[in-house]
């Protein structure tokens, strides 16, 4: 045998293995949390940004080149039709005013799923966004649901 000294090799601790797996999983989670706020900023120019709550109102706009959701009639006075597929809620809150919101609840992320007693019901934790204006009716979400711009013309209603 020589004289050199060896230094044993620890294996990390269990405390600092956890550590380091929850800090991945973390980063993981925040970045999948910034890709979609990354992509609801690209739709943004869609949305009504000036708190007037005039977003898809019923005034006529014409055919801004969209999507034709639905026929007026197909949106029921005092409720309203989910789009899925479009990511869209279209209400008439009353007689000829047709508005539209996003369909993700502001909450975690679920889409609503019925219409019901005036308001837009999300499964997931049971929060309620009001047909006439988006705002929260019952928590636990805390701020209302975007609107969204449709057009009507006619009997035609067009996500813009």
């Amino acid at each position: 045998m020589t004289s050199e000294s060896f230094e044993p090799v620890t294996a990390p601790s269990r405390r600092t293995a956890l550590a380091a797996v929850g800090a991945a999983g973390l980063a993981v989670a925040l970045t999948a949390c910034s890709s979609d706020d990354d992509s609801s900023s690209d739709s943004s120019s869609s949305k009504d940004t000036s708190g007037s709550g005039t977003a898809g109102s019923s005034t006529a706009q014409g055919d801004a080149g969209g999507t034709e959701l639905a026929k007026t009639s197909d949106i029921p006075e005092g409720g309203g039709k989910i789009f899925a597929s479009k990511g869209v809620v279209v209400t008439q809150p009353t007689a000829g005013t047709y508005k539209a919101f996003s369909s993700k609840c502001t909450h975690q992320g679920c889409a609503v799923s019925s219409i019901s007693g005036g308001a837009i019901v999300c499964p997931c934790h049971g929060s309620e966004f009001s047909v006439t204006d988006g705002s929260v009716k019952k928590g636990p979400a805390t701020q209302g649901l975007p609107a969204e711009q449709i057009s009507v013309s006619g009997d035609s209603i067009t996500l813009a």
